[in-house]
């Protein structure tokens, strides 16, 4: 089992900056890919961005690439999503996700992850 917390979300102005934070305890996270996604109200859940188990591969969806960073520290079983020039359409509830399977490879699809936050709210105002 494993069990993922997020934190960090809120209300932000366009522009402005926020890191979420995604702590895992229970399973080992060190093995573990992260993914970060988000859900708009009425509309499906949809991936961010992934990071592999050791943090030397990343993924991101292109409507975030060069405003959002994934990175991890293992020592603290914490991943983390630094967004940056954050504008409305990034008002989401943001969740985070584990994919146990191991290896290098990171995904993208919502089917692919084992387990999942309860989500932190993203608000951004224009």
């Amino acid at each position: 089992q494993v069990q993922l917390v997020e934190s960090g979300g809120g209300l932000v102005q366009a522009g402005g900056s926020l890191r979420l934070s995604c702590t895992s305890s229970g399973r080992t996270f060190n093995s573990n890919a992260m993914g970060w996604f988000r859900q708009a109200p009425g509309k499906e859940r949809e991936f961010v961005a992934a990071i592999n188990w050791s943090g030397g591969s990343t993924f991101y969806a292109d409507s975030v690439k060069g405003r959002f960073t994934i990175f991890r520290d293992n020592a603290k079983t914490t991943a983390y999503l630094r967004m940056n020039s954050l504008k409305p359409e990034d008002t989401a509830v943001y969740y985070c996700a584990a994919d146990v399977r191991g290896g290098n490879v990171v995904y993208v699809q919502v089917g692919a992850y084992d387990y999942w936050g309860q989500g932190t709210q993203v608000t951004v105002s224009s």
